[in-house]
């Protein structure tokens, strides 16, 4: 029996002796150099840098002075320039150039489409007190069996007139010379108004608007004036 007894606390010792190799084996054993967890920290973000997140750095606001150095110099030193100043400030893309482009496309545009009835084509380009005007002149014409009919023969570049900012609203006026043949017919097609071999000189100022804060680029028309040349 003390035999059986000795064979079974060997086995006992081995099995407890693999049991604290495997344990070793996994979970390492304290040598005392092992780094502290700040200098663990430290080496981890030294050799894996791509584990830093660069957050992104909001834009420094420019000053007014360093905007006028991107206005047209043709505007510098002008009573525009200060209007110009603002709008660029809210919108870095904005030029005076590209907006006298787009300013002379949508005049064409709203003649074009004033003298053809077409509201649809008014509708988006026009302040809503603009558009009552237009749209009931058209109904006025159309209630009278008249029709219009009007040809832009020479458009020369606009020019601005004024530019503010109220708030944050932008309002320029821009200055449109233009010659046209504008003629009114009747039911039967008899011109009423005009001559179609008679050339009118025409100066207008529009103005228009838009929004800065949180608001599209497009523009919108929100009176109109002729003026003598």
């Amino acid at each position: 029996m003390e035999g059986f007894q000795f064979i079974d606390i060997i086995i006992l010792a081995m099995a407890a002796g693999f049991i604290v190799l495997r344990l070793r084996s996994v979970l390492g054993r304290r040598t005392g150099h092992e780094p502290t967890p700040d200098a663990r920290g430290e080496d981890t973000f030294a050799r894996n840098p791509d584990n830093v997140v660069q957050l992104p750095v909001p834009p420094a606001r420019r000053s007014p002075e360093g905007v006028i150095l991107d206005i047209e110099p043709a505007y510098q030193g002008t009573p525009l320039e200060a209007g110009l100043v603002q709008i660029k400030m809210s919108d870095p893309a904005f030029s005076a150039s590209s907006f006298l482009e787009g300013a002379a496309k949508a005049f064409e545009m709203i003649v074009a489409a004033y003298a053809k009835h077409d509201i649809d084509t008014l509708k988006p380009l026009l302040s809503t007190d603009v558009y009552a005007r237009f749209a009931g002149a058209i109904q006025d014409r159309e209630e009278r069996g008249e029709t219009a009919d009007t040809e832009l023969v020479v458009l020369k570049p606009p020019r601005l007139e004024r530019v503010e900012v109220r708030d944050s609203r932008a309002v320029v006026d821009v200055r449109f010379q233009s010659e046209q043949v504008n003629l009114v017919r009747d039911k039967s097609g008899t011109i009423v108004e005009g001559d179609r071999d008679h050339v009118n000189s025409v100066t207008d100022v529009w103005t228009f608007a838009r929004e800065l804060a949180g608001a599209g680029p497009n523009w919108t028309l929100i009176a109109t004036r002729s003026v003598e040349a």
